[in-house]
């Protein structure tokens, strides 16, 4: 009988690998709801409050695919320790900064150690678990990494509001201090031989994420039809051309194309893409919807949030059971589908005056939609390349995620600003529903996707004995020393 029980060397994978992915993923919104504070101690126009969130997502995109195959290639227990001390040094550098400038550039350092500690994490985890309890183990790190994204502005709030600031950056300083020597001596050391170093491919998609969303983040406030904005993207676009047949062509390319020909993967990458369009996008909006024109506080905001942002807790491991059991594919159709739903509930009943009864079944079919996507999420990724490819399709699906939310911000801003504005309660109104609809219809779209996954039996056929072997294999290292 085969034992699909957790051991030790999983158990603390999960434990240190959950707890860098939420770090990582928290910092993405937690310095929303802190940009007033920060303004009034450190100063600083408006532009420079913007780039205290762009610079972070910036660099965390761009870098993503480099942090993946430096990890292949050096060794990703190395690498990401390596990203882990980056990441701590830069937050406490954040929290001590004593100006505007001074913390743009931390929070751009942070974003180069999140890029390489992130991808690597979920790498990590999925060699360390047997694949009988894959499931189970990405849905608990799927949790926290969900559970990290919506919860940044209720953090991040009520850190600024009842200590100060700064301490949505100490918050990482003690965590990343423990995991630096327990990462050393409890996860094991692996690579993905041949691993070459791929410095043109990542040059091209680095340049090309970066002038993509650098575009798209500086479209509100430059004018979409302006030359840096329009360079930017032109730019940008003709490097990921670049980048794309440079994959299809180099015999070792950072990404190799030929993993997009399997419907699977093109199918979750996409729907990941548009899942954090529609969810960054909205929750950017609703945040402060809730703070501006109902008038809560950033906490109390925060704290009405909570059907939303908690709900992953529940629903993710869940999810994972139940992709053991019935496959990745429905798991994760639903839980899109629903979160469309909530996101569409919430442009219908939208108003100044808009009561809190009337939003919390969109808050809590949000929540169970975001708890169904993450956990069978991660695992119909990795089900979908062999363990040679794994480091490459995690940064992938991970740089795929970011530039959604720098999209899903940048676009339902913009639509935002066309129809309406931060004037009054009512124009802010006006402005969110119609960028809320735009979010629901980018999550509907990411369901349809989802439907390209592969069956359960196809997956267990063509996959699973293909990675069991090397998590094996990877086991046995540790235990022999």
């Amino acid at each position: 009988m085969q034992d699909t029980k957790l051991r030790g060397p999983a158990i603390w994978a999960l434990v240190i690998t959950g707890a860098a992915s939420f770090m990582a993923a928290l910092d993405n919104l937690v310095v929303t709801t802190a940009l007033p504070s920060i303004r009034e101690d450190l100063g600083g126009k408006l532009e420079d409050l913007e780039w205290t969130v762009n610079a972070y997502t910036l660099t965390f995109a761009v870098l993503l695919m480099f942090g993946a195959a430096l990890g292949d290639r050096f060794g990703r227990r190395r690498l990401f320790i390596a990203g882990t001390a980056v990441f701590t040094v830069a937050s406490a550098a954040a929290a001590l900064s004593p100006g505007i400038e001074e913390l743009i550039a931390a929070r751009a350092v942070q974003g180069v150690g999140a890029a390489i500690m992130m991808p690597l994490s979920l790498t990590l985890l999925t060699v360390a678990v047997p694949a009988a309890r894959r499931g189970m183990a990405l849905g608990i790190y799927g949790a926290l990494t969900g559970l990290a994204v919506a919860s940044g502005p209720l953090i991040g709030g009520s850190l600024t509001e009842h200590i100060s600031w700064q301490w949505i950056f100490w918050l990482n300083v003690p965590i990343g201090l423990a995991l630096i020597p327990l990462s050393r001596l409890r996860l094991s050391e692996s690579t993905a031989p041949p691993a070459k170093l791929d410095v043109t491919g990542t040059l091209l998609i680095s340049g090309g994420l970066f002038g993509i969303v650098y575009g798209l983040v500086n479209a509100n406030a430059h004018g979409w039809t302006s030359l840096p904005v329009l360079t930017a993207l032109l730019v940008g676009v003709t490097l990921v051309g670049g980048f794309i047949h440079h994959g299809f062509n180099n015999a070792n390319p950072v990404l190799p194309m030929r993993l997009f020909r399997n419907p699977g993967f093109f199918g979750i990458n996409m729907a990941s893409l548009l899942m954090f369009v529609g969810m960054f996008g909205s929750i950017f909006l609703l945040s402060q919807f809730l703070q501006g024109v109902l008038g809560y506080s950033p906490t109390e905001a925060g704290l009405r949030m909570l059907p939303w942002t908690a709900m992953p807790m529940i629903a993710a491991p869940i999810s994972g059971i139940l992709s053991d059991r019935i496959g990745s594919r429905p798991v994760v159709a639903a839980g899109l589908a629903l979160q469309a739903i909530g996101l569409g509930w919430f442009a219908m009943i939208l108003s100044t005056d808009v009561s809190y009864a009337s939003q919390l079944p969109a808050l809590i079919i949000s929540g169970i939609g975001m708890g169904l996507f993450f956990a069978p999420a991660s695992n119909a990724l990795m089900s979908t390349v062999s363990p040679a490819d794994q480091g490459k399709a995690a940064g992938a699906n991970s740089a795929l995620r970011e530039v959604g939310g720098a999209l899903g911000v940048a676009v339902l801003a913009s639509v935002f600003s066309s129809q309406g504005g931060y004037q009054t309660g009512q124009s802010f109104t006006d402005g969110t529903i119609p960028a809320l609809w735009i979010g629901a219809a980018a999550v509907a779209l990411a369901a349809g996707l989802a439907l390209l996954l592969p069956r359960k039996s196809k997956v267990a056929a063509e996959f699973a004995p293909a990675v069991e072997p090397a998590a094996t294999g990877t086991l046995e290292k540790v235990a022999a020393g």
